[in-house]
Formats: C-alpha cells, structure tokens, sequence
C-alpha cells in the first residue's frame, strides 16, 4: 500500500491511478467508515480502477474551531493507515488540514484533489463536506463533477436504531463500554503504546505487569479492571489490565494514569517493546482497597474473570 502525505498547494505529478476512491476523516474506520471504503474497494474493482483513501491529519476542529485542549483520537494516523493496510486498499492519501487548506473554496478542492490527483470515482458518506465552511456536501460534488468522475454516496448504517459514529464509540469508551465499541467498530477497540519500566509492585505481589505507556493522543477508556490481549512481538496474549492512578498505594492528588497489563503464564522480559493492547470487556471499576491481602485476592477473582471471559471468546 502506497501513502502519500499532500499539503495545499501540492505538487504531486503523477501518472498512477486511475482511482477509486472513498474520502472522509475515518477516525475509527468503524463499521460505518468500512461501508465507504469498501464500496469504493469494490467500484475499483468493477471499473479495472485502482483502490484509494483520503483522510485528512489533524483533525479539523483542531483548525477550524480553534482548540487549545488536545484532540483524542481513535485511531491516531499511523495506526489508522495500518488498519486501511489490512483492508487491502492500494493507496492512502493523507492531505494535511491547515488554514489555507481549509479556505478552498469546493470547486478548488475537487480541482486539486479530485481531478487532478486522477480521481475517476468519488464514493463517501452522506454526511461529508468539504471547502471553505463545509459549504460542499455529496449533492454539489455530483453537480460539480461534469462527469469527469462519478459519485457514489453511501447513507448512514444504523445499529440498535442509533447511526454508527465516531462520536457513539468515544461515548462508549469513556463509559468502559467496550463491547459496544468492539460492536460499532466490528473489531476490539486497540491502544498502541510501548512497554517501560513502573514501580515493579505487581511482582512483589505475584502478578507481575507490563506497564504500557500509550502513544501520543490515543482515547484510553474509563478507568477500571479489563480483560484485554495484548500483541507483543506479532503475537496476541490474553491478559487482564487496571487502568487507573492505583488508589490503594498512591496519594489521591497523584493523577499520573497507568496502564498495566498482567499477560498470563507469561515472564519474558519486554521492555522497550512496541505492543498494541486490545481491550475486550471491563470487569470492574477501579477501587482502594483497604491492604495487601484484600488486593490480592480482588485480583485473583479478577484474572478468573478475565481467563473465563476471553476464553469465551475463542
């Protein structure tokens, strides 16, 4: 798969395509993102086109609605182009959104980044727009196409009568509902991160963990106990992870957040280790406990929980 980074004004000259393709930001590439990509996949297929995504990096809010807060994503872009890796899509094109990105005006957009980018099929959600003020929607890139380039759009899918977003599956995760994120996004909900050194307090009590660091602006869900895998070295391990700020041994005021994953029947050393930790089912809210043993045991009854959940699942 081919990625290729374009900033207005571009320069690209290139022969490759001609394309198909599905346009949108995809944070998620949930179930609703992959009807999109997968119409445009199989109009690439029926017209002998080659395959494309476009999405765009950083968000838009980030530009147009002037934030100061940091901007959590679903997938961050790195891992949102691994996902469209494995949906077998040819090339990704990754348009950075700057201000004067976001001042083209619709027909200059489909100018320099339909047309000319050798774009001869369009296919994204009903709800996509784009130019100055989102002021083009699917309805003006069909009349503006004077077919050069055909135009499909694809409606909303609907789960439990409620339409499949990005913003649904945040809701879900902040509420540690994680399988009804793995629902919308029709695979477990993944944080990539690397494994560091912690306190090394999970070994004195037997349950030795590793302590993941998450990447830069990944969503981590709402604190509590996970039954998770955990893929290390291109293998994934179930496991069982606390998310939280470990009130039993911390000062309350501390609100340093840890990620803490014990794999099972597992003791090789993984530090500075890329993984990525797939997140499956909550299993309880994080509590302080009022010693040692109390701990222990809540984590005995939480690992049978988590063994006897995933183990369900295989």
């Amino acid at each position: 798969m081919d990625v290729i980074h374009l900033k207005y004004p571009h320069q690209l000259k290139t022969t490759e395509g001609p394309y198909s393709l599905a346009i949108g930001f995809f944070d998620g590439i949930h179930r609703g993102h992959q009807a999109v990509i997968q119409s445009a996949i199989n109009t690439a297929r029926a017209k002998n086109l080659k395959s494309a995504v476009m999405t765009f990096d950083p968000h838009p809010s980030i530009v147009l609605g002037g934030r100061n807060e940091k901007v959590f994503y679903i997938t961050p872009l790195q891992q949102k182009i691994d996902t469209l890796k494995t949906l077998e899509v040819d090339t990704v094109f990754v348009v950075s959104f700057t201000s004067d990105f976001a001042k083209l005006s619709p027909e200059d957009f489909i100018q320099y980044f339909i047309r000319d980018l050798n774009i001869k099929h369009v296919t994204a959600g009903f709800d996509f727009s784009f130019g100055a003020f989102g002021k083009g929607n699917m309805t003006l890139m069909n009349e503006l196409s004077k077919g050069d380039f055909d135009v499909t759009v694809v409606d909303k899918l609907i789960d439990s009568d409620e339409k499949i977003s990005s913003t649904r599956i945040r809701k879900s995760l902040q509420e540690g509902d994680m399988e009804d994120a793995r629902e919308l996004l029709g695979r477990a909900y993944e944080v990539p991160g690397i494994v560091v050194h912690g306190d090394k307090r999970g070994r004195t009590l037997g349950f030795p963990t590793a302590n993941v660091q998450q990447m830069d602006d990944c969503f981590i869900p709402a604190t509590g106990v996970y039954a998770v895998k955990i893929l290390v070295q291109n293998e994934w391990l179930d496991g069982v992870c606390n998310v939280g700020y470990k009130p039993t041994f911390n000062n309350p005021d501390d609100k340093q957040l840890s990620i803490e994953v014990h794999i099972f029947n597992y003791d090789k050393n993984i530090y500075g280790e890329e993984v990525r930790v797939g997140w499956y089912r909550r299993i309880r809210s994080e509590k302080k406990f009022n010693g040692i043993d109390e701990l222990i045991a809540q984590i005995e009854k939480d690992k049978k929980a988590a063994i006897d959940y995933l183990k369900e699942l295989s």
